[in-house]
């Protein structure tokens, strides 16, 4: 696995340099490494390098991938990114940690529901579908409030805050636009009684645009694994 420290050192670099040109301690953005279809010898290699997050898109993967990384379990936070189906629900509240892709209120109540006794509340995200596109997942900003109100009463988990992946766009002015929008959303609702401290938002490309709008978690996968 050779280059993964260098080039985690490298996106950490990207992420600091980013926080302190809008004024923000580096430590207030965490790094979140996006591990999907990466060997489990990738993880340990990010793991040696000081990384502690890892995200996963499809639960079967995961979960293979977990029960060949058990005896660093204790190291790891899993973190789920990636679209969650009803069926999945079970397997996920017993695995993970977080999750970001909650797009549905029942979504989240079944995770409640199946989140294990034992276990620490499962953290969680609301998807948002802030670029408005046809094709993909997530809330509407206008869904949202009501939404987060119902989830903000469940037993076994925890409202963390919103994630998005916005459509992408080259320009990086016109990157942070979804950035700020998924930022005042949350503002709105903090406002509003909840108390959210998470924004996931920004990736390898568009990282910057994102720390600049209020990022607290950066999620990369291509700058630190490599192409996949």
């Amino acid at each position: 696995m050779d280059g993964i420290e260098d080039r985690l050192q490298a996106v950490r670099r990207r992420i600091a340099l980013a926080a302190q040109a809008h004024g923000r301690p580096a430590a207030s953005v965490a790094l979140l490494a996006v591990s999907k279809t990466q060997p489990p010898a990738a993880v340990r290699a990010a793991l040696a390098a000081g990384q502690r997050a890892f995200g996963e898109n499809y639960v079967q993967e995961a979960l293979a991938k977990m029960a060949a990384l058990a005896d660093a379990r204790a190291q790891i936070e899993w973190h789920l990114i990636g679209p969650l189906q009803s069926n999945k629900t079970r397997d996920v509240a017993a695995a993970f940690d977080w999750v970001h892709s909650v797009d549905r209120l029942k979504i989240a109540q079944r995770l409640s529901d199946q989140r294990p006794r034992q276990l620490p509340p499962l953290q969680l995200c609301l998807q948002v579908n802030i670029s408005g596109e046809a094709s993909k997942s997530g809330l509407l900003p206008a869904e949202v409030a009501g939404v987060a109100a119902a989830v903000g009463q469940l037993p076994r988990v925890v409202l963390r805050g919103l994630m998005a992946i916005p459509e992408p766009v080259a320009d990086p002015d016109a990157q942070r636009l979804p950035h700020r929008a998924l930022r005042e959303l949350l503002v709105a609702l903090n406002a509003g009684g909840l108390a959210l401290d998470t924004l996931s938002m920004g990736m390898s490309a568009d990282l910057e645009a994102a720390v600049a709008e209020g990022a607290t978690l950066v999620r990369v996968g291509t700058a630190i694994f490599g192409s996949r």
